[in-house]
């Protein structure tokens, strides 16, 4: 049995989503998509009944939720910003229901030019309308104002703000309105980035279209010049089971890394933020799913600014694993996710602490590796096995690793 939700903050894409949803941008959906819905968008391209669609809208939920149930979405300071009445959920957590405002969002960046669909529509009055939508800045006007002119049409330059380049995206924006013609609208809308490019453009198209474009230009994707590796914020990641050996291996490379003093580095083990960051959290999968959630968080902190953090948590689930990837890649910094592949017959062995025994006995419940699983990473950047090597070896192939790709000089 798990607990009742009734109360979630979901993932930043998620609450773009909702953004969108809520305003009208998504129309004509108004919820996140449901099994049929999703097999249809993978599948044609439309949702069940026939209607065009693009991209999948999902949601994911902890605990326990039932159909017909009732949550609230809260943003990340707790604000509520809608109610989802559930309608289907999946034992992986992916859920689908409508969703019902409960007032507007707080924005941060240029909250002044967020404004919904139907507030454009209204200006637009009826009016042709060329859309142009931007993940980066414009560089040559001349197409724009072209096509305008030969469509008799109002220029409507939809900045797609999602995430840490968002304020820059809207900045050149505006840069570019003051060389458009008088009357060109500037609307901030925070659309995350599909993966596939052809679904991004057919997504960016129909947000296009609610916002009354009657002609749509997609601009330029954003030409990003990376800074040297060494100079880039790192997390470098360790997943194993207990007794593999990452959290030694992991303190031997913060201590190489301050010996050699070319990186600032942060220090997170996974028994030291148990007892400070979570402390009072089980080790339900709920539990470490946000143990691990506050990890990643902390270090992407760290590494957004140019630091290396390094983490040693167990963090036996995929999904929660790629969660952490994911934070971290979008505030610009990178990911190394190191696999300690030590099997569990020698971590059992080593046992210095008895955790196995007890857990053997009964004594611990939800103790990974015995009474509850382990997902090997099947995208790791490093494997080690610590039965047949020394810490000493285990830390030069890390620390290789980091030489060769130029985080460390």
């Amino acid at each position: 049995m798990g607990w009742q939700i009734v109360e979630w903050t979901p993932g930043a894409y998620e609450l773009a989503d909702l953004e969108l949803l809520l305003s009208g941008a998504f129309q004509p959906l108004g919820g996140y998509l449901g099994h049929d819905d999703l097999h249809a968008v993978h599948e044609r391209g439309t949702l069940a009944d026939g209607t065009p669609w693009p991209a999948p809208v999902t949601l994911h939920l902890p605990g326990a939720a039932a159909p017909g149930d009732e949550v609230t979405l809260l943003d990340p300071e707790g604000v509520p910003l809608a109610v989802l009445t559930v309608a289907e959920r999946e034992p992986d957590g992916l859920t689908s229901g409508a969703v019902k405002g409960l007032g507007a969002p707080e924005h941060g960046p240029f909250a002044r030019l967020r404004r919904t669909p139907a507030q454009v529509r209204d200006e637009l009055d009826g009016r042709e309308a060329l859309a142009v939508t931007m993940r980066g800045p414009l560089d040559d006007l001349t197409e724009i104002v072209a096509t305008a002119k030969e469509l008799d049409a109002v220029i409507l330059l939809l900045p797609l703000s999602f995430g840490e380049t968002g304020p820059a995206v809207v900045r050149a924006a505006l840069r570019a309105k003051e060389q458009l013609p008088e009357g060109t609208l500037v609307v901030s809308v925070p659309l995350a980035p599909r993966a596939e490019p052809e679904i991004d453009l057919e997504l960016r198209e129909h947000v296009a279209t609610a916002y009354g474009a009657t002609e749509h230009l997609a601009g330029p994707e954003p030409v990003r010049i990376p800074g040297p590796p060494h100079r880039r914020g790192l997390v470098v990641f360790f997943t194993g089971l207990s007794g593999s050996g990452k959290s030694t291996i992991a303190r031997g490379l913060r201590d190489s890394l301050l010996e050699l003093g070319s990186r600032t580095v942060t220090y997170l083990d996974g028994d030291v933020v148990r007892h400070l960051l979570s402390k009072g959290l089980t080790f339900s999968k709920d539990d470490r799913d946000l143990n691990i959630r506050r990890i990643g968080f902390v270090a992407a902190e760290a590494a957004r600014h140019g630091g290396l953090a390094i983490c040693a948590p167990i963090a036996p689930y995929a999904d929660t694993r790629e969660e952490v990837r994911e934070m971290v890649e979008s505030v610009g910094a990178d990911f190394l996710l190191v696999h300690v592949a030590t099997p569990l017959e020698e971590c059992e062995r080593r046992d210095r602490k008895g955790l196995y025994a007890r857990a053997r006995a009964g004594l611990i419940p939800e103790f990974t590796g015995v009474s509850d699983p382990y997902e090997e990473p099947d995208d790791a950047d490093l494997v080690i096995d610590t039965t047949h090597i020394s810490i000493e070896a285990a830390v030069a192939q890390v620390l290789g690793t980091l030489r060769s790709g130029g985080w460390v000089r």
